[in-house]
């Protein structure tokens, strides 16, 4: 079962959509986390040596548990964050197959056999590190939190998760209900903001941490990590590139930008964020890229974002562009009223030293810089100390392979800004992290690797100092 925590400071959360209080939510206290600690400790022994395959039982039964709560939990995420229902109900059920995805891989993960000495055995097994602490996101928050709980547990490490307190009903929901399925001290969820996240990650008795948020508080932790120990996996920020060719339909390439910069109101790690259109196609992309932003805004199909503090930022970012020479093609002005809504924005004209072209927006606004040609477009692209992923598009298949060795990024989408198959694990670099992140080798992250040399007794030459 989950850990009951100490009544302390109280989280608000205001509905983005109308600006309604939500409730309230206590964070833990500094002896909230050490006990949970504590408890996880003494837990991990014994889900250690469990099966791979009965803790995989354990992962199907929280799946079927989440899909219970489907409803319930769509609509939290709903009121605390403003994605759609249908968006949020979407995300729970990939949260559920996940969780069958490694109940189902988990018993898979072995070792290697290895070539030693004539009748000796020599091999490598994985083993989990420990006790994990999961820091997970406001933006597609059971998905993800089931991605890392599962890989996590299946490997054997127990879990303390700390929900972005910017969902903390949800986050505390999730935790009732996944916690339930699981022995005591297995799974442990701690309410709270940045602090809580900074108890945990400093705190010796972690082995492994993993956090998917902001660049900022990746460094934090990967710097709490120098002195504890703890192994670290970050999925950190991302100013994801666009490059569109010439040579492709500037229509087909402006539905695409659509979809990636404005899908769940640019709240998505991996969103479009720049965009580097080749003169050739620009007019028509523009165009069309400018139409589809106004008729999302037009029919209030942009949902707000999670929060006015977001909202503050991304503006900001908008307005420093179109002061610096940047032109509006559609959105870029707050509206008014209650919530945290802001509209889809088409940038037009913008210039590479600009901020909206270089950190991260995390909002539906669609930068555009006009580039002469595919290789000032794909160095463009590279540029920035970002390197989460990318996408091209393109007809040419030669630039389509230069694109993939020329982009220091984990992932790289040609003709596709979404999409990939479900095996794919992906690293971040540079200041968008490190360590796989989801995919099978997620569980690699979870596990550290013995080797076992082993010999027949007396077969061994006996060591002589020279």
């Amino acid at each position: 079962m989950t850990e009951t925590t100490t009544i302390t400071e109280s989280i608000t959360i205001i509905d983005p959509t109308d600006g309604s209080i939500v409730g309230s939510i206590e964070a833990a206290t500094p002896e909230d986390a050490a006990r949970a600690v504590d408890a996880a400790r003494a837990a991990q022994g014994s889900w250690q040596i469990l099966p791979a395959a009965e803790r995989g039982d354990h992962l199907r039964k929280a799946a079927a548990a989440l899909e219970a709560h489907g409803g319930e939990l769509a609509r939290l995420n709903h009121r605390e964050t403003g994605r759609p229902v249908e968006e949020a109900a979407a995300g729970i059920a990939s949260g559920a197959a996940t969780l069958r995805q490694y109940a189902e891989t988990g018993p898979l993960h072995c070792g290697q056999s290895l070539r030693g000495q004539h009748l000796a055995t020599d091999y490598t097994v994985p083993e989990p590190r420990g006790v994990a602490a999961l820091l997970t996101p406001w933006n597609d928050p059971v998905a993800v939190a089931a991605g890392l709980i599962g890989a996590a547990l299946v490997t054997g490490n127990t879990v303390l998760h700390k929900p972005s307190e910017r969902c903390p009903h949800l986050g505390r929901r999730l935790g009732e209900i996944l916690g339930a399925v699981f022995p005591e001290g297995v799974l442990t969820t701690l309410d709270g903001g940045p602090d809580v996240g900074a108890l945990l990650t400093a705190h010796p008795g972690i082995d492994v941490v993993a956090h998917v948020g902001s660049s900022a508080t990746g460094r934090r932790i990967a710097h709490a990590a120098t002195a504890t120990g703890a192994h670290c996996i970050l999925e950190n920020g991302g100013k994801d590139a666009l490059l569109v060719d010439a040579g492709v339909d500037g229509s087909w390439a402006a539905a695409q930008a659509a979809l990636g910069a404005f899908a769940n109101s640019g709240q998505i790690c991996t969103s479009v964020e720049r965009i580097y259109v080749h003169r050739a196609v620009a007019e028509v992309f523009e165009r069309e890229l400018v139409a589809r932003a106004r008729h999302l805004n037009a029919n209030g199909r942009v949902a707000p974002l999670v929060d006015r503090r977001l909202r503050e930022v991304v503006a900001a970012q908008v307005d420093h562009a179109v002061a610096a020479g940047a032109r509006l093609g559609e959105g870029g002005r707050v509206p008014s009223g209650p919530g945290a809504h802001y509209p889809a924005t088409v940038l037009l004209e913008c210039t590479a030293e600009m901020e909206v072209m270089m950190e991260e927006t995390f909002g539906p606004v669609a930068p555009v810089m006009v580039v002469e040609d595919f290789a000032e477009g794909l160095a463009a692209a590279a540029a920035g100390r970002y390197g989460l992923a990318a996408t091209v598009l393109t007809a040419d298949m030669r630039h389509a392979r230069e694109a993939v060795s020329g982009l220091a990024v984990g992932t790289v989408k040609i003709n596709s800004v979404f999409g990939g198959a479900p095996g794919g694990s992906a690293q971040p670099r540079g200041a968008s992290g490190r360590g796989f992140g989801y995919g099978p080798r997620l569980l690699d992250e979870f596990t550290h690797v013995k080797v076992v040399h082993m010999g027949l007794p007396g077969s061994a030459e006996p060591w002589t100092a020279k």
